[in-house]
C-alpha cells in the first residue's frame, strides 16, 4: 500500500491502514516520513496519554499491562499498546510473548496491541518505538501503553518515550535494586511491587521507599532524633511542587491494587499538569526526536550519498599493515566530504 493510500485510510481511522502505516516506519520504507509528518499535527489532543511501563524480565509486564487496558476501557478509553519483545535470533522478529499474554482484551476494536522486535536496539525499545506511539495517539488512541523489553541498568528510553514511567519490580528481585538503582530506578514516577502476595514483598517495598527517601534526603523522616538537639529542625519534607513516586503493590494475574495504581497514574497527570512538566517533557521528548531523525538523515546520506563504505575499503588495507591509522582515513574521509569531492572521487 502506497503513502498516500494509508493517509487515506488513517484518515478514515481504518485499523488496516493503521498496521500498514507502523509496517512502513518500522522498515523505513518509502513515504514513511511523509507519513510521520502527518501524524505529527494529530499530536498533543488534550487528553492522550503516554504511560511506560518496563522492570526486569519476569517481572509481570504484560500481565499488568492487561490489566491496565482493562480498567481503562470501562471508563471508554481507548487503548493503543506498544509492546516491545526480544527479537527472534533466527527469523529477527519479535518473539510475540507479549501480544499472547494480552489475548483476553486483542479482540477489542478499542484495542490495538503492536509488537515490535528491538532489532539490536540497547534502550529496552525498538529504534522506531517512539514513532509507532506517535502514530498511535495521532489515530485518535486516548493511551498509549508502551511496554519496554526488560531492561536493565543503562536501558532508560522508556523515559523520554512517555510522560509517565512506571517500573514494575517482584519480590525475587531482592538485591537486584542495587543493581537498577543507578540507573532506572531513577527516571520511575511510579514504583509497583508486582506479585506481591509472595514472601518478600514487604520488606522490597520498604526497601525502595528508603532507597527514594535517601534521595530526597527524609529516609529517616519517621524515626524520631536521638542524638542531640537540633537534628529534628532539619528538613525533611520536600517541597509541596514536587513528585513523591509512590511505592504500591499488585498482583495483576487477580487485578489487586490495580485501581491504586490507575489512581496514581491519574494523580501523575495531574500533577504534571499543574506543574508545567507536561508541557516540558512534550518539548524534550519533540527535541530528542528531531535530532534523532537528522542523524538518522546524516547516517543515510554518509553511507549512500557520500558511499563511505566504499571510501572505507578502499583504504582498508593501508589501516591493516599499518600504514595509516583508522583515525587518518576518518580524517582524510571527512575533509573530503567538507570538500564535496567524496563523491566525486567514487564516480
Amino acid at each position: 500500500m502506497s503513502a498516500e493510500r494509508i493517509l487515506e485510510g488513517l484518515a478514515r481511522r481504518d485499523p488496516v491502514a493503521l498496521a500498514r502505516a507502523i509496517t512502513l516506519v518500522e522498515n523505513q520504507r518509502d513515504g514513511f516520513e511523509r507519513v510521520l509528518s502527518h501524524a505529527h499535527g494529530q499530536l498533543g489532543r488534550a487528553g492522550a496519554r503516554r504511560v511506560g511501563i518496563t522492570g526486569p524480565p519476569g517481572a509481570g509486564k504484560s500481565t499488568l499491562t492487561d490489566a491496565l487496558i482493562q480498567r481503562f476501557r470501562s471508563r471508554r478509553l481507548s487503548v493503543g499498546v506498544v509492546a516491545v519483545d526480544p527479537t527472534s535470533p533466527f527469523t529477527g522478529g519479535a518473539l510475540l510473548g507479549d501480544r499472547i499474554r494480552m489475548e483476553s482484551v486483542s479482540v477489542d476494536p478499542d484495542v490495538f496491541i503492536r509488537s515490535m522486535a528491538t532489532r539490536g536496539a540497547q534502550g529496552g525499545l525498538a529504534t522506531t518505538t517512539e514513532e509507532v506511539a506517535d502514530l498511535l495517539e495521532a489515530f485518535g488512541f486516548d493511551r498509549v501503553l508502551i511496554e519496554s523489553v526488560g531492561v536493565g541498568q543503562t536501558e532508560l528510553d522508556i523515559a523520554r518515550a512517555a510522560e509517565t514511567t512506571v517500573l514494575v519490580l517482584v519480590p525475587e528481585s531482592g538485591d537486584g535494586i542495587q543493581a537498577l538503582k543507578a540507573g532506572v530506578m531513577e527516571v520511575a514516577d511510579i514504583y509497583v511491587v508486582n506479585k506481591s502476595d509472595r514472601p518478600g514483598a514487604d520488606k522490597l517495598r520498604q526497601e525502595i521507599e528508603v532507597m527514594l527517601g535517601l534521595r530526597r534526603g527524609n529516609a529517616f523522616r519517621h524515626v524520631r532524633p536521638h542524638h542531640g538537639p537540633g537534628l529534628s529542625d532539619r528538613p525533611t519534607v520536600p517541597p509541596s511542587d514536587s513528585w513523591e513516586p509512590p511505592v504500591l503493590g499488585t498482583v495483576a494475574s487477580t487485578g489487586a491494587g490495580v485501581d491504586e495504581l490507575l489512581a496514581a497514574l491519574d494523580r501523575h497527570t495531574v500533577y504534571l499538569q499543574a506543574s508545567g512538566q507536561l508541557a516540558a517533557r512534550r518539548r524534550q521528548r519533540l527535541a530528542a526526536r528531531t535530532r534523532a531523525v537528522l542523524e538518522r538523515g546524516v547516517r543515510r546520506w554518509l553511507h549512500e550519498g557520500m558511499r563511505v563504505d566504499e571510501l572505507v575499503a578502499r583504504r582498508l588495507d593501508e589501516v591493516t599493515d599499518g600504514r595509516k591509522s583508522p583515525y587518518d582515513v576518518a580524517g582524510e574521509i571527512l575533509d573530503q566530504m567538507k570538500a564535496g569531492t567524496a563523491g566525486e572521487e567514487n564516480r
